[in-house]
């Protein structure tokens, strides 16, 4: 027997930061109310609303007014303002941290401090604590405090919440209401697998797409980089190849320690972090298991813990691999989201 889904939150969300949908979905599937989505990319309005069936706003959130935010929630219930600024700026990739977008992350604040929602969760890069000595991180918190909110934090680890991915995040919840607690694990004793998510779908060649799901499908490999793969063993790296295939950076001194790139996963362990260029298979440890390819497009989207049918582009449009990759790997993963609106769920409830 199915299990019922939860009966209406009495309580509505807005979502900051959206992206492509994948925070907001998470509340979907513990039935709160979306009352809209804003961001700056207008890629992200067909996702966000096909799939959430909630508006879209293209707007920067740097100059979003309280007054725009307030009006967006359901009179009469409770409001819950979420949001992921973008994450770039704090990550390890980004070694010189001069990219200014570090600064939305205090427009959040502000709009947080003016709107005064019941509760607020904002989800980012562990990096994001440590970043400029941990300044900024502190700053966002302290204008919660100020603001009589209820604060704590931590870092969730993917396939504690049933991810089969190795992404770790930086989660804080907050509330007005009361004590609020962070979430809880679910999956701790048994880890899903890319076998679990993935292992289900038609094989394809590189290049190739399948007839029945245009997301399925494959970037066109190099012909060095076809002979790479079919020589890459699941977990292995480059240095297990024949020297003829070894790229020429990775044979001086300062390449050899990059030993992450050019690799296939593993059917039995979470993946590793899927980025905005997961597709590729020499951008990571993103080669099929067994087939001779990277990772497609819809398998990076499950990997994300979307749903298979989880639509990003419209009927009429091409499939771009740049433009759904940065979708899929910039969104935040459903599962931890759908553990954030449990956590939020629980919280109102335990107060009525």
């Amino acid at each position: 027997m199915k299990s019922k889904p939860p009966s209406r939150a009495p309580a509505s969300v807005v979502d900051l930061f959206c992206g492509a949908g994948g925070l907001s979905y998470g509340f979907k599937m513990e039935s709160f109310q979306l009352a809209a989505g804003i961001d700056i990319d207008e890629s992200c309005r067909y996702p966000y609303e096909t799939n959430n069936k909630a508006p879209f706003l293209r707007k920067d959130v740097g100059m979003l007014t309280a007054p725009e935010v307030k009006k967006l929630f359901v009179p009469g219930g409770k409001r819950i303002l979420v949001g992921c600024a973008p994450c770039q700026p704090f990550s390890t990739y980004n070694q010189k941290n001069e990219n200014p977008n570090w600064q939305l992350l205090q427009s959040f604040g502000n709009l947080i401090d003016c709107v005064r929602p019941d509760v607020v969760s904002m989800e980012n890069v562990p990096r994001l604590m440590t970043f400029k000595k941990g300044a900024t991180f502190r700053r966002f918190v302290n204008t919660l405090k100020k603001s009589n909110y209820h604060v704590v934090w931590g870092t969730l680890y993917g396939p504690d919440f049933g991810l089969a991915q190795t992404r770790s995040r930086l989660v804080l919840m907050a509330s007005r209401l009361g004590e609020i607690t962070m979430p809880k694990p679910t999956h701790a004793d048994r880890h899903r697998t890319v076998k679990d998510e993935i292992g289900n779908l038609p094989p394809l060649e590189h290049g190739g797409v399948d007839e029945r799901d245009s997301l399925h499908c494959a970037s066109r490999l190099s012909p060095i980089n076809a002979r790479r793969i079919a020589s890459a063993k699941p977990g292995g790296t480059w240095r297990d190849w024949d020297d003829d295939l070894v790229a020429d950076c990775h044979k001086v001194e300062t390449g050899r320690g990059y030993s992450s790139v050019y690799g296939r996963m593993s059917w039995t362990a979470p993946a590793p972090t899927i980025t905005t260029q997961f597709f590729g298979f020499g951008n990571g440890r993103f080669g099929h298991p067994e087939q001779d390819r990277g990772l497609s497009l819809r398998e990076g989207a499950l990997l994300q813990g979307f749903p298979h049918d989880y639509e990003f582009v419209a009927p009429s449009e091409r499939v771009q691999f740049k433009k759904v990759g940065r979708l899929i790997g910039n969104a935040v993963p459903v599962n931890l989201a759908r553990a954030i609106a449990r956590t939020v769920r629980s919280h109102i409830e335990g107060l009525q």
